[in-house]
């Protein structure tokens, strides 16, 4: 008998009830404490995991507790690393802008490797959520707007969190994919609020980069706290249960959002505990977190006859397998720190934070080459209120990090020109209309060869519960930033947002824009190195970014219509007040070089089921200085039985080349992943034309274009 079967026999129903059961340490200024309530549900084999806990002494000190219980089974214990741990990393939404799967799971590793060496087990990451709308905060947490890049980013990171797919190493963690499925869709850019979408959008779009998850061996799947069409995902037991675990084949741990098992009262589908138990048991959630849900309904429940004894054991027996696959039961997983040491980020790790954040940042806009500044000799006014705050640098969601490891812009550009002069000025609050450093500011800059305005949101305005309905610049920075336009020096806007801000008329008027997100504990030197110029910008936008707010939700996948627009033709899909562009395409970032594609030519235009679309593109550096460009391709599916949307990103490849170089670049696509949902929902390959798009981002402008066909079926 294995050890599973001999535990699960020897449990009484309170302690199989307790291993579906979490509870959460509470934080203090010193970090988090187990409480005395939770300390006892653990002794007693009432709880089998911890939300929160991180730290030597106290994951050690928990699993003790755990392992003193009658059958002395170790705990779970699990926490949010969504972008680092100690060392802190560019937001989820930045990182995609690299678009290099290798720095997403390096960072994935990194961060578990820190995790790790504290005691957790499971990291409620990545996030997954195809997002669209830039009023939900969540979007910083979010890889974009595209759900096959979505796709890529969660192959990588499961890679990054797990390693190797059979047993957990010393230095990984759990990975969670989350939130399934559709968050990213909420009403009105609403967090919490309910989603209505088509079941077309649900499985092309939005489950998609779960499936990919799953595909790459992630071990816990979080279904989100709404509801889809009236159906709580917590509770959706076709979702859950035939589609995850049936048809895809997951066999994993379907852990609950924060108190979601309970909102099903609220949400209106249960009457009470043991409803709401039941119904989140039925659809195949095996651990309710934190919200007491299991632990005060579902004996009643299982009384009333609305679950079986066997939905208990089985949920169980995957609790006490991932357990296993992490070697709890065996010994406490080693600790690569000193118990009484302050962990902090390493050398190598603050190396990788920077190469990261630097990577991340997209260059928007650069008239005139005022970007990037002189080494020397330059009379540089930084000015706002994020050009000094550690704090905001880290972003929602960092963790354990601290902002005293937090490197601002300020710190980052003294140190990178040393021989400018640098006069620094707040000149206005985010969350205030504090406008008493303004006088300041204006002196500053009036003094000043180039004014480097430092404005956007502050971290805890991005996230979660941060959803806002008018993404501008909060506060009173419309008005410095207006006053700093007003004096007419060359003005660099440096935007730190966890989002697209709605900026158009300042961007419009300022002389370069760097979309520089939250960027991590390196975000001032990753910043600094922009600036200079000792890094050539490469990122690129993972999200298309809209003119005004009328626009969204705004993406470049959009299917056709009958009507396209047509400026000459009134009854066509426009605005009689607003262009249809963007401000930005979703792959827009711009470099210190200057590249151009040519000669984009296919290596076949006849092509079966299980051939490859081989399409090769010349890339020339046409400036003056060495720099990394981004090719993407896209298709669209000419005729088919189902409307195609009129661009899909299939493949994208990065070319890195000195100044006044060419290369040949390659993107190669297997004609099956060309193939999509019929009307009954079943993966076809349909014959018939298509269009090839290739170039540097979405907008129709920029890319050049193919076609070839598809023969016969699959």
């Amino acid at each position: 008998m294995s050890r599973i079967d001999r535990l699960l026999a020897a449990m009484t129903l309170e302690e199989k009830i307790g291993q579906l059961t979490m509870v959460s340490a509470g934080l203090t200024p010193l970090g988090p404490c187990l409480p005395h309530d939770a300390r006892s549900e653990i002794a007693l084999g009432r709880a089998g995991s911890v939300l929160n806990l991180w730290g030597v002494e106290r994951t050690d000190d928990a699993q003790r507790l755990a392992k003193e219980s009658r059958l002395g089974i170790p705990l779970l214990i699990s926490f949010d690393v969504l972008h680092g741990h100690r060392t802190i990393y560019p937001i989820p939404l930045a990182e995609t802008a690299t678009f290099d799967p290798l720095l997403w799971e390096a960072t994935a590793h990194a961060a578990a490797r820190e995790a790790a060496a504290e005691g957790v087990d499971i990291t409620y990451a990545p996030m997954l959520d195809v997002s669209r709308d830039p009023r939900w905060g969540r979007i910083a947490e979010s890889p974009g707007e595209d759900p096959w890049l979505c796709s890529q980013v969660a192959a990588a990171k499961v890679r990054g969190y797990q390693g190797a797919p059979s047993a957990f190493a010393d230095d990984r963690v759990a990975a969670t994919a989350k939130h399934l499925a559709g968050y990213g869709a909420s009403v009105a850019g609403r967090d919490y609020a309910a989603i209505d979408i088509s079941e077309r959008s649900l499985h092309e779009v939005y489950l998609a980069p779960f499936k990919a998850a799953v595909a790459a061996g992630v071990a816990v799947i979080m279904p989100a706290f709404v509801s889809l069409a009236g159906a709580p995902m917590t509770s959706n037991r076709h979702l859950l249960r035939h589609i995850v675990r049936e048809a895809w084949g997951f066999d994993g741990l379907i852990i609950s959002d924060y108190q979601a098992v309970a909102e099903l009262v609220t949400q209106g589908v249960a009457a009470d505990m043991a409803e709401a138990a039941a119904l989140a048991l039925a659809a195949g959630v095996d651990i309710d977190m934190v919200g007491g849900a299991y632990a005060r309904g579902l004996a009643l429940a299982l009384e009333r006859g609305l679950v079986r004894s066997e939905w208990i054991d089985e949920a169980v027996r995957r609790v006490l397998a991932l357990k296993e696959r992490l070697g709890l039961f065996d010994a406490l997983r080693p600790r690569h720190r000193a118990a009484d040491a302050e962990p902090a980020p390493t050398p190598a790790s603050r190396a990788l934070a920077r190469d990261a954040a630097r990577r991340s940042i997209v260059l928007l806009k650069n008239a005139n080459s005022v970007l990037p500044l002189s080494a020397t000799g330059r009379r540089i006014a930084l000015i706002g209120p994020l050009a000094d705050a550690r704090l905001d640098m880290l972003g929602p969601w960092s963790g354990a990090g601290a902002a005293k490891n937090a490197v601002s812009i300020l710190e980052g550009l003294r140190t990178a020109l040393a021989g400018s002069d640098i006069g620094y000025a707040k000149g206005a609050d985010i969350a205030t209309s504090d406008f008493d450093d303004l006088q300041a500011a204006e002196s500053a800059a009036r003094n000043a060869d180039v004014i480097v305005l430092c404005v956007g949101e502050s971290a805890q305005m991005s996230g979660e519960a941060a959803s806002r309905a008018r993404p501008a610049l909060p506060g009173p920075q419309q008005e410095l930033a207006e006053a700093m336009l007003a004096l007419g020096k060359p003005l660099i806007m440096v935007l730190s947002s966890g989002r697209p801000l709605l900026v158009s008329g300042l961007i419009e008027r300022a002389d370069a824009v760097l979309a520089t997100w939250f960027l991590g504990c390196e975000a001032g030197n990753a910043i600094a190195d922009v600036l200079t110029g000792r890094w050539n910008p490469s990122g690129r936008l993972p999200v298309t970014w809209p003119l005004e707010l009328g626009q969204v939700p705004i993406f470049f996948s959009e299917g056709p219509t009958g009507r396209p627009p047509d400026a000459n033709n009134r009854y066509s899909s426009k605005y009689i007040d607003l262009p249809v562009e963007p401000l930005f395409a979703f792959g827009h970032g711009l470099s210190y070089t200057r590249f151009i594609h040519r000669n984009l030519r296919l290596r076949s235009h006849d092509l079966a089921a299980g051939d490859d679309l081989v399409a090769t593109i010349d890339v020339c550096n046409d400036g003056d200085r060495e720099g990394e460009e981004t090719v993407f391709l896209f298709t669209h599916d000419v005729v088919a039985s189902v409307a195609r949307p009129l661009r899909e990103l299939k493949a994208y490849a990065k070319v890195q080349l000195a100044a006044g170089k060419s290369a040949t670049v390659t993107l190669s696509v297997p004609v099956a992943a060309l193939s999509f949902l019929d009307a009954s929902f079943t993966p076809v390959l349909e014959p018939g034309e298509f269009e090839v798009y290739v170039g540097p981002n979405a907008s129709p402008r920029a890319l050049l274009k193919s076609t070839f066909r598809v023969r016969g079926g699959a």
